[in-house]
């Protein structure tokens, strides 16, 4: 049941983040001087059992607002780039907080390292806390710093509170320490793996001098640790003051009791489903400044009766500066498994996890290998492990009517369009920073409505942005405008929400310094699901020399980059030192949500209102919905006629002539697999057919797009935002549509690159 082995060696004691956590607990090398607290009871009433359960929710959640509020760093007051964790004694998960996930995905991991590699030495005490940022044991990157504290009960050790919280400088060779340009972790940040820097209570003066001295900003990031520390100080206030007034054994027994109910409740919903494969591809463009290449993300899930099973087999080798370790990886995973499997049980992953294992490809770019560069891992290698485990997962959801319902496509920021930026302030210090405006993201189509528009990051459920007050307060900026963004959702029987554009110039300052670091603006990254199409792409836009200071002076504010005049200069997706004068104007546009279902049968009372809402274009209406619309404002109003014919005609391009609908008996079915598969009972043996005419495509082991009608299409067809992906990178993209050969009505696309064969997304198990 254990990982893939992998350790390399410091000194110490050994570095291994892969193996920690299906490890029995059993078997941690744990001192025996270290006693842990490990009595309880289930005698434990349904009240109180549920007072408690609440108010460990609630002190998890209060430690993550304790450092918001202490904390001068934008990340944490803006963006809430932080999350909040408790757990056993041993290091089960017992609640994430809900800030960002994928942070706290991997604490866990770092709770059993410390537990294994310095209960001995330097030994774990009352009132200590430990610090780690090494992303080889258990960190997202070196700026994401982990506080480990073990909470104590007459002397043996009762659970643990840990925070993660983004820091503004550890170091690097990018000022902000995103190094877009490292050669390797060498060139980025600090690595400290889990040392004690407070000692009995005490804040170890020597240790926070190391943590410091990399940092251009020592000052905040010392401010961000002692919001840290009073975190969790509250924190393990909180929980004695629990174990006060209910008794040691009573709360722990509830800690219990929540770990196990949230594993029957998983389980419960393991049982509905079929066993099977499914299987996710994903890509990631340009590893390095001056490359022009795109690296695939294989991702591989697997439901064996209790059990859940993923692999990143077939992911590219690690390469220039857009890696993650195997502990992002897992973290990522576990926030789609957090959101979609577990929202019921207050994300109470520890249950579940006794049921999933992870299988690394160490040395894949998603599972790198010391000494990777991985400092930009959230924003590119972790966010593309994360939004294909949303695919993969609600295609095994949809197996269950029920389950169906939990069913949401990918969000907005899928990659996010970093914005580095550096130079001399409006104070005239030195600063370095980062746009988070993308932040604002958009929420993915469900299975039955449409997605939210800037509705905020799906790994991010406490998610919001600084207004534009802040940003213009902080950092020597003028912001131009920031809106949502037409047609930037995925089309869909269901849309995907909208997300947003941001456009600034310098101010206060002669000039500012940027580097641009994303994918996603090539290939889609989110690409729909059941026929859905992919939301508009990651861009960047540039005017230089332009005529924005003339419009000031006439009192103009432009609302779109379009109305400015310049000189035009395409941004390239790893470009540095961009110099931006205070003519220069510059836009950058996030992805959006991913859309459901076949855009031709969306309601046309729906795109109607879309489009007199702006949500979408008329042009997107006609040519993506086919939905006719004649007048304009209030007046606007459906041509239904025309609509149907619109539909008809585009049935009959599908298919290259007349639909003709299955005629045969409709065949038993089995149950529904996807929004237009079903499988179905065939000669004593189960086939997949088209759930709208009940066509038989295949049996049920076979590749079900293998026996559609295969189109394809230029990836800008599927979406009005799309350009052209040979800006960016030299490999040809394809929108692939896989349609019933009948009816011609959608089934599902493909996202992919023109030489990559047709991806078996389904595999069900006999």
């Amino acid at each position: 049941m254990a990982d893939r082995p992998h350790s390399s060696s410091i000194a110490g004691g050994p570095y291994d983040g892969t193996t920690f956590s299906y490890i029995p607990n059993a078997t941690l090398k744990i001192d025996p001087r270290l006693a842990l607290h490990r009595e309880f009871t289930d005698k434990i009433d349904p009240i109180t059992y549920e007072v408690i359960r609440h108010n460990l929710w609630n002190i998890n959640e209060e430690l993550g607002m304790t450092i918001q509020r202490i904390s001068g760093s934008p990340v944490a007051m803006y963006a809430f780039d932080l999350n909040s964790s408790i757990f056993t004694e041993d290091g089960e998960f017992i609640y994430y907080g809900p800030y960002q996930l994928y942070m706290s995905g991997v604490s866990d991991v770092q709770v059993k390292w410390t537990l294994e590699h310095r209960s001995s030495n330097p030994g774990i005490h009352e009132d200590d806390m430990f610090l780690s940022n090494d992303p080889w044991v258990g960190a997202a990157h070196q700026m994401d710093v982990t506080l480990l504290t073990p909470v104590f009960w007459e002397g043996r050790l009762f659970c643990w509170v840990t925070n993660v919280l983004h820091q503004y400088d550890v170091g690097g060779i990018t000022p902000g320490s995103f190094c877009p340009n490292a050669r390797d972790a060498f060139d980025e940040g600090i690595l400290i793996p889990p040392v004690k820097i407070v000692e009995r209570g005490e804040l170890r003066r020597d240790i926070e001098a190391v943590y410091l001295r990399a940092s251009r900003k020592p000052y905040l990031v010392a401010l961000d640790l002692r919001a840290q520390i009073a975190g969790n100080n509250t924190a393990k206030d909180r929980i004695l003051t629990l174990i006060h007034r209910y008794g040691a054994d009573v709360v722990k027994g509830v800690m219990r009791k929540i770990i196990d109910n949230a594993e029957q409740a998983f389980l419960a919903k393991l049982a509905k489903l079929p066993d099977g494969t499914w299987r996710e591809r994903s890509y990631v463009e340009v590893a390095y400044v001056g490359d022009r290449k795109t690296y695939p993300v294989m991702l591989t899930m697997r439901k064996q009766g209790d059990r859940l099973v993923f692999d990143n087999a077939g992911t590219a080798p690690q390469v220039g500066a857009i890696n993650t370790t195997y502990s992002g990886w897992r973290g990522s995973i576990m926030t789609a498994i957090n959101e979609l499997l577990c929202w019921d049980q207050l994300y109470a992953i520890g249950g579940a996890l006794r049921h999933i294992q992870f299988q690394p490809a160490l040395g894949s770019f998603t599972s790198a290998t010391h000494p990777a560069s991985v400092s930009t891992a959230p924003v590119q290698a972790m966010e593309i492990s994360l939004y294909p485990a949303y695919n993969t997962i609600s295609k095994m959801l949809s197996c269950d009517p029920e389950l169906k319902r939990d069913v949401m496509t990918i969000g907005g920021t899928s990659q996010f369009p970093m914005t580095i930026f550096r130079g001399i302030d409006q104070w005239g210090e030195k600063f370095g920073y980062l746009l988070l405006d993308p932040m604002v993201g958009a929420i993915g189509a469900f299975s039955f409505r449409d997605g939210i528009a800037t509705g905020g990051q799906v790994r991010s459920p406490i998610c919001r942005i600084g207004n534009v007050e802040h940003n213009e307060q902080n950092f020597p900026l003028l912001v131009l405008y920031r809106k949502e963004t037409t047609d930037s959702g995925g089309p869909g029987k269901f849309r995907g929400g909208n997300s947003a554009s941001v456009s600034f110039i310098p101010h206060g300052t002669d000039h500012i310094v940027q580097d641009t670091e994303a994918s996603g603006a090539a290939i889609p990254t989110a690409p729909g699901l059941a026929g859905g199409y992919p939301a508009n792409t990651n861009y960047y836009q540039f005017k230089r020399g332009s005529d924005i200071l003339a419009r000031f002076a006439r009192r103009e504010m432009p609302g779109d980059i379009a109305e400015v005049t310049g000189t035009d200069e395409l941004l390239q997706l790893r470009q540095i030192d961009i110099h931006q004068g205070p003519a220069d104007v510059y836009e950058v546009t996030f992805a959006a949500g991913a859309g459901y279902g076949d855009p031709i049968e969306r309601d046309p009372e729906a795109v109607r209102r879309d489009v007199y809402l702006e949500d979408i274009s008329r042009h997107a209406a006609r040519e993506i919905f086919k939905v006719a619309l004649v007048g304009d404002g209030e007046e606007l109003r459906v041509d239904s006629a025309a609509t149907a014919a619109l539909r008809r005609d585009s049935l009959v391009e599908r298919l290259g002539r007349e639909p003709k609908p299955h005629a045969g008996p409709k065949l038993p079915v089995v149950r529904q697999i996807t929004e237009y598969l079903d499988l179905v009972a065939r000669d004593a043996a189960t086939w997949l057919a088209c759930s709208r005419c009940g066509q038989p495509l295949c049996a049920s082991g076979e590749n079900y797009k293998l026996h559609c009608h295969r189109v394809d299409r230029p990836i800008q067809a599927a979406n009005t935002l799309i350009g052209d992906p040979q800006r960016f990178i030299d490999d040809g993209v394809q929108f692939r549509q896989f349609c019933c050969p009948s009816c011609g009505g959608l089934i599902e696309n493909e996202v992919c690159r023109a030489q990559d064969p047709v991806l078996n997304d389904i595999e069900l198990s006999n």
